[in-house]
């Protein structure tokens, strides 16, 4: 059995101010496996509202029976010593059936340099040997958001009915709206569905991204006056069927509500900090008879949890990986830095604000 060891977690120590903190971790017990990170991501629209302190939880509680926010009562507080959610590692020692030494798997333990995981609780995905393992961080938390918005526009269309991811937007007009690592991917799923897709986003980076992707990019303004010039199902219905909006920005949602047809849906996967005063709601959401739909990562939707649970968004993941991953690697991680260097390089991220889409922490030396 293997010895203790140190692991080293990347947390928030202060506002503007990352820190690593250290503890000690047995051998893995019966039933565990002990994993070495080989590769974080860093998920930017959630980690930086800790790091720049604009989290909600920094101020509110969660009441999990209630399902609000209640203010004044804060959850988290600095140091905030765990983050991430994107990981991907190897197994040093298994003590668990179906899981071996060197195995490569995707879970969600944060930036560690290592994790005791228990198989019963956790999300394990093994990572198919002909995958790049640091594509591996898509896989239990970006991929399944992405796929998850998709689940949610079938389900608009079919409900609980729905047997394949996509069918809902098959041969249908789409706009996504942000060109990040959730709306990429989300791009993708949908042209892999057969949907007609444009990709909306302020950012010319994002766009020549998007376009090398094999992706029609446009700005936003471009896009819904594209979605209403091209689209027409018929006499004063013009637009999208669906759009993905994906952006943290209130004036993004507000131009999705643009984009679509009459009585069409906004799925919502975006995560609004600062409100939402650029959304102005009397305008074509009251006028179209439209719908804004959220597709949190924790909920499927109504209907679909029996046969549509996080280990199945992941494998739909994987299967976009296997035939996207070369163009996925290419073009989406635009940064790989060493984790000692990760501190420093978030100051620089917030203070400089460079171009990026997804950033990965390597813990291979």
């Amino acid at each position: 059995m293997s010895e203790h060891r140190t692991i080293r977690s990347l947390g928030v120590e202060a506002p503007h101010e990352a820190y690593f903190m250290s503890y000690e971790e047995g051998p893995p017990p019966e039933g565990q496996l002990r994993l070495d990170a080989m590769y974080t991501g860093f998920s930017a629209g959630t980690e930086l509202t800790f790091f720049k302190d604009t989290n909600p939880y920094l101020r509110s509680r969660w009441d999990d029976v209630r399902s609000v926010f209640v203010e004044g009562e804060a959850s988290a507080r600095f140091p905030v010593p765990f983050l991430g959610y994107m990981e991907v590692a190897r197994v040093s020692e298994s003590r668990a059936s179906g899981f071996r030494d060197g195995d490569i798997l995707c879970s969600s333990f944060g930036h560690k340099s290592g994790h005791t995981a228990d198989p019963f609780h956790e999300l394990l995905v093994p990572l198919p040997d002909s995958i790049d393992p640091v594509l591996g961080i898509f896989v239990a938390q970006m991929g399944p958001i992405a796929a998850n918005g998709i689940l949610h526009a079938d389900a608009e269309l079919f409900g609980p009915g729905v047997r394949r991811l996509g069918e809902g937007i098959a041969g249908r007009p789409v706009v996504v709206v942000g060109g990040g690592t959730v709306g990429l991917l989300t791009a993708l799923f949908a042209q892999n569905a057969g949907a007609t897709v444009i990709i909306a986003d302020p950012s010319p980076f994002r766009r020549e991204k998007a376009e090398a992707m094999g992706l029609v990019a446009m700005d936003e303004d471009q896009a819904w006056q594209h979605a209403k010039a091209v689209w027409r199902h018929g006499p004063n219905d013009r637009g999208a069927d669906i759009v993905f909006q994906t952006r943290a920005r209130s004036e993004s949602l507000h131009g999705a509500l643009r984009a679509l047809r009459p009585q069409g849906t906004v799925i919502d996967l975006a995560f609004y900090q600062g409100g939402a005063d650029g959304t102005r709601l009397g305008e074509e959401f009251h006028h179209n008879g439209l719908n804004i739909r959220c597709a949190q990562i924790n909920r499927v939707p109504r209907g679909l949890s029996h046969l549509w649970d996080r280990q199945r968004l992941s494998a739909e993941t994987i299967s976009l990986l296997a035939s996207h991953g070369e163009t996925i690697r290419r073009e989406m991680i635009t940064h790989i830095v060493p984790v000692d260097d990760a501190p420093g390089f978030l100051k620089t991220l917030v203070a400089d604000r460079p171009e990026f889409l997804q950033i990965v922490f390597s813990y291979e030396s």
